[in-house]
């Protein structure tokens, strides 16, 4: 495997080949992130091919200040986003400001990543967590795919996102919160057959 550097060199001085490698190295992880944004396997294949042609277009205009892949997501995220938005026009948006959320902290939220992390490997948990998310608002669930499913830490998804780091952690907050409500009775069920 040839450096990821060289190759992009070579992808920006005009290289088919390499621009191909680059493309062949990363539609999985785009194409994964897209679905998980878009919610159908139609629109997450235009939002990765949209990707690739303006990252390619676009390739004389990466520095290397953060890695490929970083800089590859927030290209996805913004045409995902951008989608998103022209797909939800003249819908009602959800505000920031709802629920009170500051009220609600003292309900385990917390807990959230260890006890999601022990139910994954259950199918049907899996399904209704899946279910869930797609059900999230996008601004909450660009948010949470980037931090807890794709593992990216909080600077990471404020610059992919270009969010503060405070807003970062709200959405998240909210994200979980949301998704919590959504499987309160898969979660009173399991937490049940534990006793």
């Amino acid at each position: 495997m040839k450096n990821e550097l060289e190759i992009i060199e070579k992808a920006q001085s005009g290289d088919r080949k390499a621009q191909a490698e680059l493309v062949l190295r990363y539609e999985k992880k785009v194409y994964n992130l897209a679905l998980r944004m878009m919610r159908d396997k139609e629109d997450a294949e235009d939002v990765m091919q949209e990707t690739f042609l303006t990252a390619l277009r676009k390739l004389h205009t990466f520095e290397g200040r953060s890695q490929f892949f970083t800089w590859l997501y927030r290209i996805t995220m913004n045409i995902s986003l951008q989608k998103l938005r022209e797909r939800n026009k003249g819908n009602a948006m959800v505000s920031l400001s709802d629920p009170d959320i500051e009220s609600i902290h003292g309900q385990h939220l917390s807990e959230w990543p260890a006890f999601s992390g022990r139910l994954m490997s259950n199918d049907d948990f899996r399904k209704l967590l899946d279910k869930a998310i797609k059900e999230l608002p996008a601004i909450y669930r660009s948010v949470f795919i980037l931090r807890d499913l794709e593992g990216l830490s909080t600077i990471e998804t404020q610059k992919l996102l270009d969010l503060s780091e405070s807003n970062v952690k709200v959405r998240l907050m909210r994200a979980r919160y949301y998704l919590r409500q959504n499987l309160q009775q898969y979660f009173q069920e399991t937490q049940f057959n534990e006793r």
